[in-house]
């Protein structure tokens, strides 16, 4: 929205009077992907109004002035659509497309009419005019009709009402700049909170390194070396120093949020003056059971532009770090939507922590910072980035399924015939594929079915305009997202996708546009920022990682040994068992069975199995009931789509201390297997059955053969790097803190091959090969190491 640059603050006065003059309600029946379709078309517009001028009319006219408010100088800059010099009478020309009946527009709308003003004050001092003329010209998109408003004003009356503008948002500048002054001075004086532990200071240079030189990183960090406060520190005081102008912290769950978010809270006790908010999913803040942004079905939505800058004030005058609490107290105490709230408070935040999704995602992410391709010195730090390669592939991968354009149309028909014909060549067009399909087919061309898309794209638009509540259904709008999102990402589409079509379960078909390999859409977003650090605590194999997350080969790449104690650890791999399909039978079911009794009986505590699927961990649990393999231990057994209040009932039970100790029975690559934290006595053991290699799929074969193609291992990209880091995460559970000591247990023959070998961290080279005859006896010497 504005850049700070000494005490200079630029912005452009679309930013100025929308940030400043909007007002109402806040609707989401007009989406921003309909804003955007209008934005396209009303520039050919503007192209063509233009262009049908006569030599009086300059078109594009970049216009700048600068002001003093107080401390700063605030730096306007725009370009006027058209200005008008007939004889020395000037007209300001804004030109807006629309899709609203320009019969029913009786008057300019008043954001649009204050940034003609805003130009027409900037040409009066310029000229030294005593007069002026404003022209609104409103362009229908769907029809090219006009309309025009003007009105003759006087220089002096302009004058006055930007002056009362410019004051306003003068003390939101000023703001800007003694916060800047007060943060950094503060940073200066900041010190790292921590006594380093081995390793951290190192890694905290390699950090501060990549964002001076402008370079992205990628870092193999094991757990407790302590990568939050090593990534957050250095970045901080690149900000301190100038370098950095925003960091973005971005998370995959919620967990990784909250270690950030008290990450800042500690360098908060030496006095740090940092603003730092945490958008949390509007379906995690909404007050309603379902968001559904409009006035008609939201109390806060009604008026919630009056509101909204008195909410964002309040709230980094009176917080520096703003979580989900503090966004839901001050939303209530001004009544405003608690998610727009925390968006708008990041346009004054020196941090953001927040999901993925908000940088990456092409329909979430945050689109005042990177709409347009717009760049800034922003850091990226992406924590457990191991996690953003399959949600890359879901972000850039796009899907239509045929039923669903018939259930719109059962919606619509009777109310619209243009969109129902609409529709119903789009279900035609899906009609021949389906036909066409056996199984899963890769298709070279969906050119019939694009054309019909976009079509209907443009009536749904319409529609929209003329039976908002209808097009709000759930079955309409989230098709209109489906087909918009589907035909942007056609727009991407490269040699890194495959077009397919299927049947699915249940009868419905298919068509996607799946992304394999992310690499070039993550690597666009991260050059809109100075440097990206990405880092895990299993981020190997890196080679795949580095690959799959970036097109630069010049980037740093970092592996950090691990700085516990080895001897704290028994890493067992048994070479007499395994989780192959071909090998699921009663008796290897039983065996496992007794690998897992004689490993807990070793010593009494908590430890974490984790199954290849639920199904085979239901199977294990049905053979294991009735007999005393785990006497004196309590089974806890992960359940499918379990919420968050049972997933931390589930924990607390491993927290308990009066309690019997408890196995937990889980399943790899879940919830349990990754961003929890079990220290100390909690967690003791975790013992891990499969390599973690995923079901054998039309679309995982389909990836198999895409990187077979470019000459690589497709087997090993697909299927066996990605289990291995499932693995390496469901083991990072046991061994948190240098006090921690625990077993891990790796249940499969499998990865004593040579292949799976070069995938262990450098720390596992000490691994001990067990049979189940051995297995009890390992464990017991390993408990029993310390005793004389």
């Amino acid at each position: 929205m504005y850049k700070l640059k000494g005490n200079r603050i630029s912005i452009s006065v679309r930013h100025l009077v929308e940030f400043i003059l909007t007002g109402g309600d806040l609707d989401n029946r007009r989406s921003a992907g309909q804003d955007k379709d209008a934005m396209l078309k009303g520039a050919k517009l503007h192209r063509k109004i233009q262009g049908k001028m006569d030599s009086t009319y300059s078109a594009e006219v970049p216009l700048k002035a600068e002001y003093a408010r107080g401390d700063v100088i605030i730096c306007l800059e725009g370009r006027a659509d058209g200005i008008i010099d007939r004889d020395g009478e000037i007209t300001i020309d804004e030109i807006k497309g629309t899709y609203i009946d320009l019969e029913k527009l009786t008057e300019p709308i008043e954001v649009h009419l204050a940034q003609a003003l805003c130009y027409a004050h900037i040409v009066c001092e310029e000229r030294g005019l005593d007069e002026i003329n404003v022209r609104l010209t409103y362009a229908g998109l769907e029809n090219d009709e006009i309309k025009r408003f003007d009105r003759k004003y006087t220089c002096e009356e302009i004058a006055k009402w930007f002056n009362a503008l410019l004051d306003k948002f003068g003390v939101w500048a000023n703001f800007i700049y003694n916060h800047e002054q007060l943060r950094n001075a503060s940073i200066r004086s900041l010190r790292f909170p921590f006594e380093y532990r081995k390793g951290q200071r190192e890694l905290a240079v390699y950090a501060y390194r990549t964002i001076v030189r402008q370079k992205n990183i990628f870092v193999q960090a094991p757990t407790g070396i302590g990568k939050t406060m090593s990534m957050l520190y250095p970045s901080i005081m690149a900000m301190g120093e100038g370098i950095a102008e925003k960091i973005f912290y971005l998370t995959a769950k919620t967990i990784t949020r909250t270690v950030a978010q008290e990450g800042v809270k500690k360098l908060y006790e030496q006095g740090m003056e940092l603003l730092a908010v945490t958008i949390t999913a509007k379906e995690k803040v909404c007050i309603l059971e379902k968001p559904d942004c409009n006035p008609d079905s939201c109390p806060r939505a009604k008026g919630h532009f009056d509101r909204i800058n008195d909410a964002v004030f309040y709230a980094i005058n009176n917080y520096k770090s703003m979580g989900r609490d503090e966004i839901l107290e001050i939303a209530e105490k001004f009544n405003v939507c608690p998610f727009e709230l925390s968006l708008d408070i990041s346009n004054f935040t020196d941090a953001v922590i927040c999901d993925y999704n908000y940088v990456f995602d092409p329909n979430v992410r945050l689109k005042r910072y990177f709409a347009d391709g717009g760049k800034g010195d922003y850091i990226f730090l992406i924590d457990e980035a191991h996690n953003l390669v399959e949600r890359a592939r879901r972000m850039y991968s796009a899907t239509l399924i045929k039923e669903d354009f018939l259930a719109a149309d059962r919606l619509v028909k009777g109310h619209s015939e243009r969109l129902h014909k609409a529709l119903a060549a789009c279900n035609r067009s899906m009609l021949e594929l389906k036909r066409e399909c056996e199984g899963i087919s890769v298709l070279d061309s969906i050119t019939h079915l694009l054309h019909n898309l976009m079509k209907l794209l443009d009536e749904m638009n319409k529609f929209a305009e003329d039976y908002p509540h209808i097009s709000s259904e759930e079955v309409v709008k989230e098709l209109y997202f489906n087909v918009r999102h589907f035909l942007n990402m056609y727009d991407i589409l490269d040699e890194n996708y495959k077009i397919y079509s299927t049947h699915l379960p249940g009868g419905s078909f298919m068509v996607k546009l799946l992304c394999i390999d992310p690499s070039k859409n993550i690597s666009l977003c991260t050059n809109q920022g100075r440097a990206a650090v990405f880092f895990s605590a299993t981020l190997l194999p890196m080679k795949y990682y580095c690959e799959m997350l970036s097109c630069d080969e010049s980037d740093y790449k970092v592996y950090m040994d691990s700085p516990f104690d080895s001897g704290r650890r028994l890493l067992a791999v048994a070479g007499d068992v395994s989780a192959r399909y071909t090998r699921r039978t009663e008796s290897e079911y039983l065996r496992v069975i007794d690998y897992i009794a004689d490993i807990v009986g070793a010593r009494k505590g908590n430890y974490m199995v984790f199954f290849p699927s639920y199904q085979y961990m239901e199977k294990v649990v049905e053979l294991s009931e009735g007999k005393d393999c785990f006497a004196g231990y309590r089974i806890m057994v992960q359940q499918q789509d379990m919420d968050e209040t049972m997933k931390e009932a589930f924990l607390a039970e491993f927290r308990s201390a009066d309690a019997s100790p408890v196995v937990g029975f889980c399943v790899l690559g879940g919830i349990f297997a990754e961003g929890i934290d079990l220290k100390g006595e909690c967690l003791i053991g975790t013992l891990i059955v499969g390599t973690g290699i995923g079901q054998i799929s039309g679309e995982s074969e389909l990836i198999k053969s895409f990187f077979e193609e470019r000459g690589e291992n497709g087997f090993y990209m697909t299927y066996m790097y990605p289990g291995m880091n499932k693995v390496l995460q469901a083991a990072g559970r046991v061994i948190r803190t240098e006090e921690d000591e625990g077993i891990i247990a790796l249940l499969d023959e499998r990865f004593l091959r040579r292949e799976y070998v070069e995938l262990f961290p450098k720390e596992w080279s000490d691994y001990k090969r067990i049979g189940l005859q051995q297995a009890a006896d390992t464990a017991r010497c390993f408990w029993d190491r310390n005793k004389d």
